[in-house]
């Protein structure tokens, strides 16, 4: 017998029940961006494998142990399934010289891909809307990008979110704060477990990420990057606060986060909800300045964001928030001779004039075909008998709410569905 062939671990399928949340997510998220001018911009599932080990750095989860990378047979080229967006807009904007003009607000969406172990809200294969601004030192656009996922919290409805910001200070700040935590995690050697470990070294600022149990007294008690800022970077920080106060957005500062990535400096922040158990986190990002010049470009400063679409799924569901489900305008039933022609004509008429319409196709008789009309939720059945045939009419039935039966020619029945749509009846 042949094996039954599944989806690849962590990687889901997305079904028609499913997809009236992603499309209700989705379309208001393209609005919101669109409202504060952020432009699309979609590039490659595959990037060379360096882009991210440049970009992300080398001691980092993502490309140590999670990365989907390969050799391509027909060339050898080190090849990655992109785990985030940031490394590949920025190679775009690079290889296309976008900001040849000038600093550029843009957006990105599609499928990501780690290897993690799949839980609910984590998963191999997941989703992202992210955007980037590019070009733009300031504070004043960190607070503009936060003023936005607070307005699209505030469009899809959802409750129990928090923001929490931190600062990384300039890259002397940071190697201050470094050396601290190397020598305060030696002196706790014996409670660093084989993750924590070999970042002492290499990556200690990672280390207070770790989520073992033993270790987070120690956590609590570290030297903590605030204590190191730059006065400048610090002065940045504080307008930030200011410009949120001034839009009353909340937050709390978290000393203690400071973002997996190697390319972030200043300004970090992320949306959080206790709705989701571990997997709180629906938004994050922050400042990275030094990105483009790392990645061969001139130094100009950037500031961007990713949120997760499955996460924000979920938190829909939890804050059961109003989803339209689409439906057709009408469902064609037929029987009889010369009904499946007409049928067809009326059809593509209603279609001209901006219905969506379902055919019914396979045969049956008028109360099997009946029966898919209402199971369609479609509004309205268009009835085409050897009668209505015989006499050029259509009977229009309501499936949904008040009205009679009535039997109309087909530009009266297109008038009655579209003023349908408004009244919802006859």
């Amino acid at each position: 017998m042949s094996s039954k062939i599944q989806a690849i671990r962590g990687m889901n399928d997305l079904l028609p029940s499913e997809s009236p949340v992603w499309a209700t997510l989705e379309a208001k998220i393209r609005v919101v961006f669109a409202q504060y001018g952020y432009q699309e911009i979609r590039f490659p599932i595959v990037e060379t494998t360096g882009l991210f080990v440049r970009s992300l750095g080398e001691v980092t989860d993502i490309v140590e142990k999670e990365m989907y990378t390969f050799v391509d047979s027909l060339n050898g080229e080190s090849l990655t399934l992109r785990p985030e967006g940031t490394a590949s807009t920025i190679r775009a904007v690079l290889e296309h010289n976008l900001l040849y003009d000038g600093p550029k607000r843009l957006w990105y969406a599609g499928p990501m891909f780690r290897h993690e172990k799949p839980q609910r809200g984590r998963y191999r294969q997941f989703h992202q809307f992210g955007l980037e601004a590019l070009g733009f030192p300031g504070p004043d656009v960190e607070a503009e990008q936060i003023i936005l996922t607070a307005r699209l919290w505030s469009e899809l409805g959802l409750r129990d979110v928090g923001l929490q910001l931190n600062t990384l200070g300039n890259s002397a700040a940071r190697a201050s704060h470094r050396a601290k935590l190397i020598e305060y995690f030696s002196a706790h050697i014996e409670k660093l477990g084989a993750d924590e470990k070999p970042r002492l070294h290499t990556n200690p600022l990672r280390i207070l990420d770790s989520k073992s149990p033993a270790l987070q007294g120690v956590i609590a008690a570290a030297p903590t990057l605030l204590d190191d800022i730059d006065a400048e970077s610090l002065a940045h920080f504080e307008q930030l606060q200011s410009l949120l106060r001034a839009a009353d957005v909340s937050y709390t500062i978290n000393p203690r986060l400071v973002r997996g990535l190697d390319y972030y400096n200043r300004t970090v922040f992320e949306w959080v909800t206790t709705k989701l158990g571990a997997q709180g986190t629906i938004c994050a990002g922050g400042r990275y300045d030094g990105l483009i010049e790392q990645l061969g470009g001139k130094s100009t400063p950037g500031c961007g964001f990713a949120m997760g679409v499955e996460r924000l799924v979920e938190l829909m569901k939890e804050c059961e928030v109003a989803i339209d489900v689409p439906a057709p305008d009408a469902y064609i039933v037929h029987h009889g001779d010369g009904a499946m022609q007409a049928a067809f004509r009326a059809a593509e008429t209603a279609r001209d004039a901006g219905l969506e319409i379902v055919l019914h196709v396979g045969g049956g008789n008028f109360k099997a075909q009946l029966k898919r009309a209402d199971a369609s939720a479609a509004r309205y059945a268009i009835i085409l008998g050897e009668d209505e045939v015989k006499s050029g009419m259509f009977s229009l039935k309501p499936l949904r709410g008040q009205g009679e039966q009535a039997t109309i020619d087909l530009t009266k029945a297109i008038e009655s569905i579209k003023q349908g749509r408004t009244h919802g009846s006859l």
